[in-house]
């Protein structure tokens, strides 16, 4: 099927769809399978089509996996199963990572190391745009790189939409029709490319953000409270029970102060964190 794209999209999508076949080469040429890996998110949609238009998609060579989170956003595993797309569950799910090693951080990401970024295939197409973020316009200079994960292997990835704008992304869904993760779409069925699909409540978005999806999603609040304050009760050593009464107060340091310094000066009594994010995200936190 032909698509009427504009001129400098062709040329990306030409580009794209040669760097897919020529990850498709290397890996089946080595006896290996090319995973595509997909979160579910517009990019990854955009992907799954360029696999497509690429003769790939369906392929014995070819493997599309999602790694599940188990904090993935609601409707995300029916989406990408919905494609066909394998679903590979962490052998830790997000709580038991928090018990074990206390709320995650901007600094501190463990649930990204047990949940998402290990490797299993050999070869990867990986979603990722440099214009998404500063840091990965410094860290993604070439579309196709050697990566060693910190749960070990190292891996070939390739990188079809490095280069690609939201506006790519958006005349890309556009033309071709393709239905991407509903929660891009308002109320009225509008596309919102600036949407950002990742896990609830995840750290490294901007705090604004993240407070917003905690009153969207608030059992992650209960799960952030029970589960932090168990890492807090059988870690009695580490430096946060030093700096923190509870969790509560862990929760309330990092969600509304810009850093541990300010929340120290603010002096908050004992219970007060509690109270301050019960009454915030109008919830009772007595879990």
């Amino acid at each position: 099927m032909k698509y009427d794209f504009s001129d400098s999209l062709y040329k990306k999508v030409t580009n794209a769809v040669l760097l897919i076949r020529k990850a498709y080469r290397h890996a089946t040429w080595r006896g290996k399978r090319l995973e595509v890996a997909i979160s579910g998110g517009k990019d990854s949609d955009v992907l799954i089509q360029l696999c497509k238009i690429g003769d790939v998609w369906g392929e014995e060579g070819l493997r599309p996996l999602h790694r599940c989170t188990t904090i993935d956003p609601p409707g995300t595993l029916k989406h990408v199963s919905d494609q066909g797309v394998e679903i590979l569950r962490p052998r830790k799910n997000f709580a038991q990572c928090v018990a074990s090693n206390g709320l995650p951080s901007m600094f501190v990401r463990h649930c990204c190391d047990e949940l998402k970024e290990f490797g299993v295939e050999d070869y990867v197409i990986v979603g990722v745009r440099k214009c998404e973020s500063v840091k990965r316009s410094k860290r993604y200079n070439e579309p196709t790189a050697c990566v060693t994960h910190k749960r070990g292997g190292t891996v070939e990835q390739y990188y079809p939409l490095l280069d690609w704008t939201d506006e790519d992304i958006e005349e890309f869904i556009h033309v071709t029709g393709i239905k991407v993760h509903p929660l891009y779409y308002d109320e009225n069925g509008k596309f919102h490319v600036e949407r950002r699909l990742g896990c609830m409540c995840c750290p490294l978005i901007y705090r604004k953000k993240r407070i917003e999806q905690f009153k969207k999603y608030p059992r992650m609040l209960r799960f952030y409270v029970r589960y932090g304050q168990k890492y807090l009760n059988e870690h009695p050593d580490v430096n946060k029970n030093i700096y923190f009464r509870d969790v509560y107060e862990e929760i309330v340091a990092d969600l509304f102060y810009k850093d541990l310094e300010s929340f120290q000066r603010a002096g908050l009594k004992q219970n007060e964190a509690k109270e301050y994010l019960e009454k915030y995200f109008n919830i009772n936190l007595d879990v």
